[in-house]
C-alpha cells in the first residue's frame, strides 16, 4: 500500500524562553548534539520513514534555518522528494504572520494543494524524538480516524503542562484539555500499559504530532475560520464534532526543546553510557549538513563521558560530561564540565591569530574552568576564565551573557575577557 503523505514542519515563534540561544536564529536552526540542528530531527524522522516530501515553515530569524535547509537536503533529480522552505508572506486572503500553529497551516494550504496527497503530517521543529512516522500512518488508516494525534504517557507532575488527552478502550480521544490544574487530574486517566503504570504514567499527552486526512483538515478549517490554534480549537472542537480523533501511544523517548533547561539536560543526556535518544544506529540515522571537516585532534585531554564534533583542536586538561561542538579550539590547563560548547562556523588560521596581536582568539583559552555553561558559537573566551552556573543563581542578562535557570549562556559571537568570572564565584564575591 503507498501511502500518499506530505509533511508540514513547523518552525515555532519567536523562542523566547530559549533565549539568548534564539537572538540571532529560529528555535530549529539551534544547535544540538555537537554538529546537528534541531531541525534536523523531525526531517531526519521523515526520511527515515519513508517521508520524502517536506515543507519547513518560518517566520522568526529564518536566515540561517533557510540556509542550513538549502545547503543540507538536496534530492537527485530522479527523486519525487524535496524540504521546502515557506516563509510568512502577505497573500490576498491573508496580510498578517502566522498567528498559531492552526493558521499557519491553513495560511500555507494553497502550496500544500499543488502536490497529490491523501494525508498530512504536522510536526514541530524542535523536539527530540524518533519515531517512524510509517507505522503512525498505518495505525491513522486502520482507525479510519479523521484526526491521530501522537500522545506520550506522563506522571501528573509533568501533565499540568501539557494538553491532556482522554482516550477510550478503542484508541479513540474522548474529550481534551489544555493544561489541567492538579485537582482534575484523577479524571483524565487513560488506559495505558503495565509498565507505565507502575511508573504512575497515567496521563496521555499531545506530542504536538499529528496526522490530517486532506479532506477532514479542509473541512475544519471551513467550519472553523477563527480558530488560530490545532491544541487549543482545531482539536477540541473536532473530537466535539463527533470527528474520528484516535490516540498513537508513543513509549519511547521524547523531550520538547523548550527552555534553555530542557535544551541543556537532553544535550547533556547524550552523555550517558546508553542515551535515550541514539545517535549510534544503523537505521534510525539523524542527517545533517556534510562539512567535509578534519578529524578531530587531542593533545592528551583526559574525557569521561563527553561527545565531541569533528575538526576539534583540543589541549584541554579535563573534559566531562559536556558536549564539544564542531571546531572547538580549547587550550592548556582548562577544565570542562556539564557544558555545551558548540565550537565555531570557521577557523582561524595561525598567522590571523599572530596578526591580530592582543586580540583573544576564537575558542576556549588557557587554564579556565567551565561548568554548567553553554558556549554559543563563534565565542572568544580569554585565558584564566571562570564561567561556573550554580542552580542557586538569579537569572541574569547582560550584552555577553546570560544566567537563566542556574545555566551561564555566553552569547553567540560574544568575547570573554581573561580573567572574568562569571556565576556564582563572581556573586558570593559580591556579596562579601
Amino acid at each position: 500500500m503507498v501511502i500518499k503523505m506530505i509533511s508540514l514542519i513547523l518552525g515555532g515563534g519567536a523562542g523566547s524562553r530559549l533565549y539568548p540561544l534564539t537572538a540571532e536564529r529560529a528555535k530549529p536552526a539551534v544547535p544540538i548534539g555537537g554538529k546537528y540542528r534541531l531541525i534536523d530531527i523531525p526531517i531526519s524522522n521523515c526520511l527515515n520513514s519513508g517521508v520524502k516530501r517536506m515543507f519547513v515553515l518560518t517566520q522568526y530569524n529564518s536566515a540561517s534555518l533557510n540556509q542550513h535547509i538549502q545547503s543540507t537536503y538536496n534530492f537527485d533529480m530522479f527523486s519525487r522528494g524535496f524540504v521546502d522552505v515557506l516563509a510568512a508572506e502577505q497573500t490576498p486572503s491573508s496580510d498578517t504572520w502566522f498567528q498559531g500553529t492552526a493558521d499557519a497551516v491553513r495560511q500555507s494550504m494553497h502550496h500544500l494543494l499543488n502536490h497529490d496527497f491523501d494525508y498530512i503530517l504536522v510536526l514541530s521543529g524542535d523536539q527530540l524524538y524518533q519515531m517512524d512516522f510509517e507505522a503512525l500512518a498505518k495505525y491513522h488508516i486502520k482507525q479510519d480516524a479523521a484526526i491521530t494525534i501522537a500522545t506520550i504517557p506522563v506522571v501528573a507532575k509533568d501533565a499540568t503542562g501539557f494538553g491532556i488527552m482522554k482516550v477510550n478502550a478503542d484508541g479513540y480521544i474522548s474529550k481534551f484539555i489544555e493544561k489541567p490544574k492538579a485537582d482534575l487530574l484523577p479524571d483524565w486517566k487513560s488506559e495505558v500499559s503495565k509498565e507505565n503504570k507502575k511508573a504512575g504514567k497515567h496521563y496521555l499527552a499531545s506530542m504536538g504530532i499529528y496526522i490530517f486526512n486532506k479532506k477532514a483538515l479542509l473541512d475544519l478549517f471551513e467550519g472553523n475560520k477563527d480558530a488560530v490554534d490545532f491544541g487549543k480549537e482545531i482539536i477540541p472542537r473536532a473530537i466535539q464534532s463527533g470527528d474520528k480523533v484516535a490516540s498513537y501511544q508513543f513509549d519511547s523517548y521524547w523531550t520538547d526543546i523548550g527552555t534553555i533547561k530542557s535544551f541543556f539536560d537532553a544535550n547533556i543526556e547524550l552523555t550517558d553510557n546508553i542515551p535515550q535518544f541514539n545517535l549510534f544506529d544503523n537505521t534510525k540515522i539523524v542527517y545533517t549538513h556534510p562539512r567535509l571537516l578534519a578529524p578531530s585532534k587531542i593533545f592528551g585531554t583526559r574525557f569521561r563521558r563527553a561527545v565531541t564534533a569533528e575538526g576539534c583542536i583540543i589541549h584541554a586538561d579535563e573534559i566531562e560530561r559536556s558536549i564539544i561542538g564542531i571546531r572547538s579550539r580549547i587550550e592548556k590547563g582548562t577544565t570542562i564540565s556539564k557544558s555545551i560548547i558548540m565550537g565555531n562556523d570557521s577557523y582561524q588560521t595561525i598567522e590571523e591569530m599572530v596578526a591580530a596581536g592582543n586580540t583573544i582568539p576564537m575558542g576556549i583559552g588557557k587554564n579556565c574552568v567551565i561548568k554548567n555553561a553553554i558556549i554559543d558559537k563563534n565565542c572568544r573566551v580569554g585565558n584564566d576564565v571562570e564561567i561556573i552556573g550554580h542552580e542557586s543563581l538569579e537569572n541574569v542578562r547582560t550584552d555577553t551573557y546570560c544566567i537563566v535557570d542556574g545555566i551561564v549562556v555566553v552569547r553567540k559571537g560574544c568575547t570573554i575577557p581573561s580573567g572574568s568570572k562569571i556565576g556564582h564565584i563572581e556573586t558570593k564575591r559580591a556579596k562579601a
